[in-house]
């Protein structure tokens, strides 16, 4: 007698009237919306712009689902193409079957198309995606509890998964490898987001690291699973690709460290650079304006001093030296920022200021034998 163990849904749809509401389809949506959620908000704090990360998704999310469907029907074409099986059966991808490695690989292609639109990097984005799609997988993996599939060997732990007799099943308590990799795929996401704060990961490192961590579980939590699968020097088909994307993913990991070290520093740049430009060019304009301004009335402050000081509002026994700072005064004040008209203007005030003083140097002894 089992005294604990899991229970699985009797059904895994509910029809709302003529409308078929299927539990698998209901955990990939609810995953696809964790992972935009959370890849927004980490793109905005990386410096780019709300709603980029759901426009770019528009072209990732059907490219995925496709890819993975076709992964799926490829690597166990047996299923839709063997004796007895009809081939329609490979389009219903509402009863289960999405191979994770093929929904990455052309969401990739997808997000391809979408980053070049949109002008910016995909590594950057991959990045901000990274622990979203752990966390989209961990939701999508209860899809395969609704449909009683892909469980493990049969055990009696008291968190065994209790299956029902069924086609291409026999009824028992078995290991729940749905809830694993669920539980797995958490806890990448947790270690790709303090990965990523801890050690600023950028060109596409953050990626790199929840595909290889995810290909660590994957590769254990493959090898219980007791599902019909294509086996390769006996070993599962999965834990070979398993295998070999981890050591591609710390390849990549190594190499791009030593490449480009460091972060992005702009991952959305500007989208209307034209706009951008004009109004620089004009901000540029009004300040060379008003340079040129100051620089005309600080010409005639000099020439204003220099006049004074030659009707003798100066004090008369330092004429000749109140006269030269005024001339000082106005050349500097006119030569910075200014175009010839302003140059010469500083040198027309320079040389009356050197003239002047002197008559007024020689009306002064005029004035002592008075």
């Amino acid at each position: 007698m089992d005294l604990a163990y899991i229970p699985s849904p009797s059904t895994g749809v509910i029809h709302l009237g003529p409308i078929p509401l299927r539990g698998y389809a209901f955990c990939i949506i609810i995953g696809v919306f964790v992972a935009v959620w959370l890849g927004n908000r980490r793109w905005i704090a990386r410096g780019g712009k709300p709603g980029t990360v759901a426009d770019i998704a528009v072209w990732a999310v059907p490219f995925g689902l496709v890819g993975g469907r076709l992964y799926h029907v490829i690597t166990d074409y047996q299923l839709y193409f063997g004796e007895g099986r009809n081939w329609v059966d490979a389009f219903k991808i509402w009863e289960g079957g999405l191979g994770i490695w093929g929904a990455i690989a052309l969401g990739a292609v997808g997000a391809w198309i979408g980053c070049r639109l949109r002008g910016i990097p995909l590594p950057a984005w991959a990045d901000a995606l990274a622990p979203g799609i752990a966390l989209a997988q961990a939701c999508g993996r209860w899809g395969n509890w609704f449909n009683q599939e892909l469980y493990g060997r049969a055990t009696d732990l008291p968190w065994a998964l209790k299956i029902s007799e069924g086609p291409n099943r026999v009824a028992g308590t078995y290991h729940p490898t749905f809830l694993y990799e669920s539980l797995w795929c958490v806890g990448v996401a947790l270690l790709v987001i303090w990965a990523d704060r801890r050690f600023k990961l950028g060109h596409g490192r953050a990626f790199a690291l929840y595909v290889a961590a995810y290909c660590v579980g994957r590769g254990w939590i493959e090898y219980m699973r007791v599902d019909e699968a294509h086996h390769i020097l006996g070993v599962r088909l999965n834990v070979w690709t398993s295998i070999v994307v981890f050591l591609l993913a710390v390849t990549y990991l190594v190499l791009s460290a030593k490449l480009r070290p460091g972060r992005e520093a702009i991952v959305e740049p500007d989208r209307e650079p034209a706009t951008v430009g004009s109004e620089a060019g004009s901000a540029s304009a009004d300040a060379a304006k008003a340079d040129a301004a100051k620089a005309d009335a600080a010409s005639g402050a000099g020439t204003g001093v220099a006049a004074k000081a030659a009707s003798g509002a100066v004090p008369k026994a330092g004429s000749e030296d109140a006269a030269a700072k005024a001339a000082a005064v106005a050349t500097e004040a006119a030569a910075p920022k200014t175009g010839a008209g302003s140059t010469s203007k500083a040198g027309a005030a320079a040389e009356d200021a050197e003239s002047e003083p002197k008559e007024a140097g020689a009306k002064a002894p005029e004035a002592k034998k008075l």
